[in-house]
This record gives structure tokens, C-alpha cells and sequence, in this order.
């Protein structure tokens, strides 16, 4: 069963937030990475999740004044990442408004089982509190909760594959995915004939949302990466 659940990853270290980032997928969540708290702060001034993984020691802002921060507007709830073990440091995490502390290093499982044991504490109503959020992109309107693309008053289709395309861009939108990530995420055998299929259905996507789908402004290649959704 498809799971809809949307997690932030905020880490400053990329091999952390590759790491963590294709293990939940691969558990089904839906996931976006985070660089540092400003990119986080971005990221949640226009999407909605269900559970942020956040890294305390980070350059700039750090994990604690984020979580702050989360707290003055949101009750969504966050994990914290943490080299440092002492329990002080875990009081200043959880007076913060943190639902969860996890010490460095970790198994991946272990973090697996915390999310989901936080998640079921939340109450199901929860998660619906706030109306729906849409992306801008031109003359386009992609509402995240529904999934549907709009111009105006009229819906423009999208077949399952691009609703699927949609989904997974809007929640990591700002950040590229790679044409590997896209496969496993479509549930795709890993060959060079799904990488194809792959680059044909972003051909199809961009022909609905790109004001001229030859010079993408919105669903942009990104060499070396894959493609990015840059909403306006």
C-alpha cells in the first residue's frame, strides 16, 4: 500500500541525507532533504509534512533553534539527530519541542521504528488542519494535497505515471532527483530501457506545465543530477 506520509530530512551532510533519503523511500515515505536550517525554513514556509528529521549541529542555525522555530507556528512533529549523547543536550532537544532525540551513529531501522512510533502518537485529525497547498508554476496551478494540475478553471490530465512524476517532484521541489531515484520511485526495474521511459514521460510533463516544453522554466534538467521542479 502506497504510503503518503511526507518527511523532511534536514542534515548537513549530503552523504547522510543521500543515505537516509533512498532508505525511506525505499520504506515508502514520501522524503525531501534539507541542506541547513534556511533551506529548511523554505521548504516549510510551502509544503506541509508529517515528521521532520532534524540534524542538531549544523553551520549556521542549528537544530535546536529550528525546532524553535517550528514550534511558534506548527505542532508537526520532529526527531533529532545528534553526535552529542549527554543528557543535557537531550533536555535542551526536548524542552526545544521535540518529540524524539537519537544519537549518532545510528541504524537506519532504529530511526525507522522512532518515526514510526512518533507518528502513531498523532492523532489522525491531525494531519488535516491546514487547507491545501498549491505550487505555482506559470499560468499552471498544482494543488500537492489532491494531486491535480490546473489552468485556471480547467484541470489539465495527467496519466498515473505523471500524477506519480508530480507527487515526488513537489515534495522534493527545489531539490534535483536523479533519474535512479525516479525509477525506484515508480517501482521500475533498474535498465537502461526504463532510463529512456524515464526521460520520454518527463517530455510528456513538461508539454502540460512548461509554458514551452523545448526551454523548461519549471521541470529543468539538471546535469549530472536529473531534473528539478522549480515552482515560481
Amino acid at each position: 500500500m502506497q504510503n503518503d506520509t511526507h518527511l523532511l530530512i534536514v542534515d548537513d551532510d549530503e552523504r547522510i541525507r543521500t543515505l537516509l533519503k533512498r532508505f525511506l523511500v525505499r520504506n515508502e515515505f514520501i522524503v525531501t532533504a534539507a541542506r541547513d536550517a534556511d533551506h529548511a525554513r523554505r521548504l516549510l514556509a510551502g509544503l506541509d509534512f508529517d515528521l521532520i528529521i532534524l540534524d542538531v549541529m549544523m553551520p549556521g542555525e542549528d537544530g535546536v533553534s529550528l525546532t524553535h522555530h517550528i514550534r511558534t507556528t506548527s505542532q508537526t512533529p520532529v526527531i533529532l539527530l545528534t553526535a552529542k549523547a549527554e543528557t543535557q543536550d537531550r533536555i535542551v532537544g526536548l524542552e526545544a519541542g521535540a518529540d524524539d532525540y537519537l544519537p549518532k551513529p545510528f541504524e537506519p531501522k532504529e530511526l525507522l521504528l522512532r518515526i514510526n512510533a512518533v507518528l502513531r502518537r498523532i492523532p489522525a485529525e491531525a494531519a488535516t488542519d491546514t487547507g491545501p497547498k498549491f505550487l505555482m508554476l506559470g499560468p499552471a496551478r498544482y494543488d500537492v494535497v489532491s494531486g491535480q494540475l490546473w489552468q485556471g478553471d480547467a484541470e489539465i490530465r495527467l496519466t498515473s505515471t505523471e500524477v506519480q512524476l508530480m507527487k515526488i517532484f513537489s515534495a522534493s521541489a527545489g531539490t534535483p532527483v536523479s533519474r535512479l531515484e525516479l525509477i525506484q520511485a515508480l517501482g521500475r526495474d533498474e535498465d537502461r530501457a526504463h532510463d529512456r521511459a524515464i526521460d520520454v514521460q518527463i517530455t510528456r510533463l513538461r508539454r502540460k506545465i512548461e509554458p514551452n516544453s523545448k526551454d523548461p522554466q519549471y521541470l529543468q534538467t539538471v546535469r549530472g543530477s536529473g531534473y528539478v521542479l522549480i515552482p515560481d
